[in-house]
């Protein structure tokens, strides 16, 4: 469970961390039947709709899943069994943030839609909560409907084992436009983060500039996303409004930040007098609102440059431990880079992920 590198400098994984970024699987649109009331369970058996698949993960691919975490059948991640025995007792885990990516938040249907993130929000306690105490959930929202969408949340935060709401990069509309911000309101009320997921609703293009031909441009394009809902929520004024609110980047990297930031800045000293209400410099914003998943983990391996890439943030607070179970991130047990200081570790595996989810306490 340890790894060498130059200099002696070890990267240890510790017991009682927090892996803010797993994945259950739905194994079929069925699985959610029960937690459907009686008209969309009859819409769903008249409609002969038997699955929910996103183009983000295609289910053969390899970086869907590591050789040795992907089931004889079935999808990857559709079992606690393995979770556990692949995770959650190897990794030593206190917590794992579940995530589950399946096409609900794909559908135009607003009524579907959100009949659809409450079936999965229900099947997610009932069939991976209560089944293990070392989870935590996050909310799946209805994003077409924001007061649907609310809704939810306050539903769903009477329990409170679920710590996040969860939205996908690649939605409808810029995440700070001003008609998302109830989503926020609650969130912040109920101590709540929001975490922001690599994926797609496919609505929309992948890119800025159209429709891709492969995967790996949809795959790249993520990051791309991600900096622009995060000048989104800057300029917007997302933090201005709601100052205790945190937005975990989920599966974003972590090697753009700093230039990122750097030129954000730039141009926000250029033209602040448009946006009067960011009445601090974006990397203190990042600093206090934002986090960012560590896996997968996109800096160059020599220790040195990763040291350097973690001073250039200017902040130990930024990154949380992940494994993204049961994508294909790393090999084994080395989910953390090589160089991190046994106190750097400490603050990704435990302390950053605490500050940043209140209910886990």
């Amino acid at each position: 469970m340890t790894r060498k590198c130059e200099g002696d400098v070890m990267a240890s994984l510790i017991a009682g961390g927090v892996d803010c970024d797993v994945h259950p699987a739905v194994p079929h649109l069925t699985s959610l039947l029960p937690y459907l009331n009686d008209y969309w369970r009859d819409q769903v058996t008249t409609r002969g709709m038997v699955d929910l698949v996103s183009q983000s993960y295609p289910q053969n691919s390899p970086i869907v899943a590591r050789p040795d975490w992907r089931p004889e059948s079935g999808k990857p991640g559709e079992s606690l069994e393995d979770m556990q025995r692949h995770v959650l007792d190897p990794f030593r885990l206190k917590h794992a943030i579940c995530n589950p990516l399946y096409g609900v938040q794909m559908v135009f249907s607003e009524d579907m839609q959100a009949a659809f993130c409450r079936a999965l929000n229900d099947w997610l306690v009932k069939e991976w909560l209560d089944r293990d105490k070392r989870l935590r959930g996050s909310i799946v929202i209805p994003t077409q409907s924001v007061e649907k969408a609310v809704a939810e949340i306050e539903r769903c935060a009477q329990d409170r084992r679920f710590v996040q709401v969860l939205m996908l990069v690649m939605g409808d509309t810029p995440l700070g436009k001003r008609a998302l911000w109830p989503i926020y309101e609650a969130a912040e009320r109920l101590d709540l983060a929001v975490g922001i997921h690599a994926g797609s609703a496919y609505h929309n293009p992948p890119t800025s500039v159209g429709w891709g031909s492969y995967h790996i441009e949809d795959y790249v394009g993520q990051a791309q996303a991600f900096q622009t809902q995060l000048t989104s929520v800057i300029v917007e004024g997302v933090f201005a409004k709601y100052p205790r609110l945190k937005m975990v980047m989920l599966e974003s990297g972590v090697s753009w930040i700093s230039p990122y930031l750097w030129r954000l800045h730039k141009f926000w000293r250029g033209v602040r007098m448009e946006t009067p209400w960011v009445d601090r410099a974006p990397l203190e914003l990042v600093r206090s609102n934002i986090r960012f998943s560590l896996q997968p983990f996109d800096a160059p391996p020599e220790p040195e440059t990763l040291i350097r890439l973690f001073d250039h943030m200017q902040s130990d607070e930024l990154v949380l431990f992940s494994t993204d179970y049961p994508h294909w991130q790393f090999d084994g047990q080395d989910a953390l880079p090589q160089g991190l200081t046994p106190d750097l570790v400490r603050k990704i595996m435990i302390d950053n992920p605490h500050a940043t989810y209140p209910r886990l306490t």
